[in-house]
């Protein structure tokens, strides 16, 4: 397959995720959660049977790392008090609520999984040093709110 058409395709797969998928997932940092949860953790590979019936699987993996990454960074690039009220709208909305979320995420550093690949290792730092301070942020808040 010719670059121009991969390129076309790929832009396809990323259209067709972003307004089926992603624009029902109210935040970004569930977007993140979605996508990080589509990547096989031992593989890198990501899986999405829906997208793997229409499209040719190499289209689907590089669209989803690329949409990955898009929403990675579009969180980095986002203040960190629209990070911290997206944060606890994601961890809110998980089973056990938003005070069991918080406390698991800081005890088994789930957020980790949200890293992307390809990313350099100073936005993973940031990333995961951001989410440290929101997560404490959000469970001194949770803790003075009862």
């Amino acid at each position: 397959m010719g670059t121009l058409t991969q390129l076309q395709q790929n832009r396809r797969v990323i259209q067709d995720l972003t307004t089926t998928t992603l624009a029902a997932i109210p935040t970004l940092f569930a977007r993140l959660l979605y996508l990080a949860s589509l990547r096989d953790l031992s593989s890198g590979r990501y899986s999405h049977a829906g997208l793997s019936a229409v499209y040719s699987e190499e289209a689907v993996q590089q669209a989803l790392a690329q949409c990955h990454e898009e929403v990675f960074e579009r969180i980095l690039e986002s203040p960190l008090e629209i990070q911290r009220e997206e944060l606890q709208v994601c961890l809110g909305a998980m089973e056990g609520g938003m005070r069991s979320a918080v406390t698991q995420w800081r005890k088994l550093e789930a957020y980790r999984l949200l890293l992307t690949v390809d990313s350099p290792d100073y936005l993973k730092e940031l990333f995961c040093s951001n989410i440290r301070m929101l997560l404490e942020i959000l469970e001194q808040e949770n803790s003075t709110a009862r």
